[in-house]
């Protein structure tokens, strides 16, 4: 699905003596590294402030709990995601409410979230899935009219952007994963925490470290997830290059649409220029099994983003208490994501395509 050896190649020239005055210094959490790495981001994305996290999911979690999400509070998100989302919620005592997505851009359908507001709502954790921004237009109006918070779940997207305004830039918070497969990914895990609000900022420094401000003194109880500098030093380096690793996904991305225009199958759904990132390429098929098996046998990787949505996964049966997402249910039937990274080859694509058209059927 993807080739992580060669972008990592590429970079050995500058990565390496970073690593290695990181090693000889000694300093290896909390450093000049990762903080220029968080100055870097926040410039990159347009937002003011960005804190560095362990990961993505601790990223998650501790912007909803800067964002005052608790127990007896509800916050709507999507059943079509990554466990992660919801985890989240459920770490601050709060309860997962889950809404339906559109069956084209597979994001959080704006008006199902609206029906699900109830007076225990608190806040919207939209996913800006494979890649695509959310409307963030549609869900920004229902958090106005209820008074709630939008935190942003920007695992998938980093650079992407719907009219010219980043993920991580429209919500209180938006939340980054630096997991090694993502567009700007680590050597291990990270994450990322933006905000424009320099309150919620300072919050996170103090909740990540421990919740301490200044040292062996806690304001309030915390927890130990601070981004290292060994990761800092493959970011930087890589958030150089985002531009060209998004364009390079991009450029696959049209390869596999002028591939299979004409095949049996459904294509993600048309964007503006620019906007999508393609963290992967997810197509919908009704021989969705018969495709796998076939680019199986000519080894070739795919993967089904997600077999079971949220609402009926068992480690949340309990906080889904029952909600009804059929187009979820059925985007699970029929997805299928094809091999995605920037160093794909013309000839690869090719070769892929070839295979999901002679089988697709409808």
């Amino acid at each position: 699905m993807v080739d992580l050896k060669q972008q990592m190649a590429s970079l050995m020239e500058e990565v390496e003596p970073e690593v290695r005055e990181v090693l000889e210094t000694g300093q290896f959490i909390m450093g000049p590294r990762g903080k220029a790495f968080e100055s870097e981001a926040a410039e990159f994305l347009g937002v003011q402030r960005a804190v560095g996290v362990a990961s993505g999911t601790d990223a998650l979690h501790l912007a909803l709990r800067a964002a005052g999400v608790g127990p007896g509070d509800e916050v709507i998100t999507s059943p079509f995601t990554f466990a992660a989302t919801a985890e989240a919620i459920l770490y601050t005592g709060a309860r997962p409410v889950f809404a339906d997505v559109d069956p084209h851009s597979y994001n959080l359908d704006p008006e199902a979230v609206a029906a699900a507001v109830s007076k225990r709502t608190r806040a919207l954790l939209p996913v800006h899935l494979f890649g695509q921004p959310v409307d963030m237009e549609a869900l920004d109006a229902v958090a106005a009219k209820h008074g709630l918070a939008v935190i942003e779940d920007c695992a998938q997207s980093f650079g992407a952007a719907r009219q010219g305004r980043t993920t991580g830039a429209w919500g209180l918070a938006g939340a980054f994963s630096f997991f090694p497969s993502k567009n700007l990914g680590g050597a291990g895990d990270g994450g990322l925490i933006t905000t424009n609000e320099e309150d919620v900022a300072d919050h996170l420094l103090r909740l990540r470290n421990h919740g301490s401000s200044r040292p062996y003194f806690h304001d309030e109880l915390g927890f130990n997830s601070r981004l290292d500098e060994l990761q800092a030093v493959v970011l930087r380096a890589k958030l150089k290059r985002i531009r060209a690793y998004n364009e390079g996904r991009r450029r696959v991305a049209m390869a596999y649409r002028r591939n299979l225009a004409s095949a049996a199958v459904t294509l993600p759904a048309e964007v503006e220029e620019g906007a999508h990132v393609y963290h992967q390429f997810v197509l919908q098929a009704e021989n969705r099994e018969e495709i796998r098996e076939a680019l199986q046998a000519a080894e070739i990787a795919s993967a089904v983003y997600y077999a079971v949505p949220l609402h009926r996964q068992p480690a949340f049966a309990d906080a889904a208490g029952g909600d009804a997402c059929p187009v979820a249910d059925r985007l699970a039937e029929r997805v299928l994501a094809l091999p995605m990274f920037p160093e794909l080859s013309k000839e690869d694509v090719e070769r892929i395509s070839t295979v999901v058209a002679e089988t697709a059927r409808s």
